[in-house]
This record gives structure tokens, sequence and C-alpha cells, in this order.
């Protein structure tokens, strides 16, 4: 792949994905989240690859404030970025689901019965 088809976690991108933090507090990353406007943008990714102009149209909110949220949830590891042309590409990272299920507190016993096979 070259560089205009590679998905990047920072908007350095740098290989290693930037300034993105491996194994971030749960509440940190739960937090990230929380915030309505990511939500909405990960609502949204969570249908597929989207361009940066389709989630403004379905997240209005001033084109600075969007590019704000969708650099906290790349630092976050939860989305990747892909520029081509002039345009920039988005989608969930494949991990996000897990990171954000096992930032849950969840008792041990809950999480035991949950992995026995019947």
């Amino acid at each position: 792949m070259d560089a205009a088809t590679t998905f990047e976690a920072s908007p350095t991108g740098a290989p290693d994905g930037g300034g993105r933090q491996e194994s971030p507090d749960p509440v940190a990353l739960l937090s990230t989240v929380a915030d309505p406007v990511r939500w909405r943008v990960l609502r949204h990714l969570s249908a597929g690859e989207s361009c940066v102009c389709e989630i403004q149209a379905q997240v209005p909110v001033a084109a600075n404030l969007l590019s704000y949220h969708l650099r906290v949830l790349r630092e976050a590891g939860l989305i990747l970025a892909r520029k081509r042309g002039r345009w920039v590409d988005y989608r969930l990272a494949p991990e996000a689901h897990e990171r954000l299920t096992a930032a849950l507190p969840v008792h041990d016993q809950v999480l035991a019965a949950s992995r026995v096979q019947p």
C-alpha cells in the first residue's frame, strides 16, 4: 500500500500511530467516547468507512470542532484515517469494539461465565 491508501491512527502519520496510547486508562477511554459529538461520529462510522464530508453532514458541528473530535478519537486509537487526494476517509479501528468492551467494569465472575461454552 502506498501512503495514499494507508490508514493511520494518528494525525502525525507515524507508522506506530504517533501519539496513540496502546493501553489507555479505561476511564480515559470511556471519557473519550462519552462526548456526544464523538459518540455520533463512532455511531456513523460503525456503518463503515466514511469521508469527512459525509461525517460533517451527519454530525453538524463547525469543521474545526469536528476536526478536533476526530483527532481525539484517532489519538485514542478508536478510528483510523486515510488521505485520498484532498479528502480524508475515516473508519473504526479493527480493535475499537474490543478495547471499549475491555474498558467496561465487569465483575470477574460475570466475565468468566460469559466465556463458558455450553
